[in-house]
C-alpha cells in the first residue's frame, strides 16, 4: 500500500500542488482546509505523514502540531512544517511545537520529495 500523506493548507493553490506532486510520487494523498479538520483526518485516516502550514485561520499549524503530538492516537504520526513566511527562529519555534521537518514555499517537486523522502521512502510510481 502506497503511504498516505495528510496536507493541511488554506491556500488553495498550495494545497492543489502538494496533491499532485505527492500523487505523482505515487504516494496517496489526503487534503484538509483547517488545522481542525486536519486534526479529525489525521485521527481517522491514520497517515503515515503529516504536512501543515504554519499560517492557518484559527487554529495555527504550531498549535495543529502541538495537539497531534499530544495525542497519543496521532502521536506518531511525523509532521513536515510548511511556511511561506519564512523568519529566522521559525524553524526552531515550529520543531518546539513537534515538526519532524520543515519545508518553506514555494514548492518544487524536488524540494517536497527531498523534504518527504526521509520519512516515506521513494514513491511507489
Amino acid at each position: 500500500m502506497n503511504p498516505r500523506v495528510l496536507v493541511i493548507d488554506d491556500h488553495a493553490l498550495s494545497l492543489e500542488l502538494m496533491v499532485e506532486l505527492i500523487t505523482l510520487e505515487g504516494w496517496q494523498p489526503h487534503s484538509a482546509t483547517s488545522a481542525e479538520e486536519g486534526l479529525r483526518l489525521a485521527e481517522s485516516a491514520k497517515p503515515d505523514l503529516m504536512l501543515t502550514d504554519l499560517q492557518l485561520p484559527g487554529m495555527t499549524g504550531y498549535e495543529a502540531m502541538r495537539r497531534l503530538k499530544a495525542n497519543p492516537a496521532t502521536a506518531a504520526i511525523p509532521v513536515v512544517a510548511v511556511t511561506a513566511f519564512a523568519m529566522r527562529g521559525d524553524e526552531a519555534k515550529a520543531r518546539e511545537a513537534g515538526a519532524d521537518g520543515y519545508l518553506t514555499k514555494p514548492i518544487t517537486p524536488a524540494r517536497l520529495r527531498e523534504a518527504l523522502q526521509p520519512f516515506l521512502g521513494h514513491g511507489g510510481a
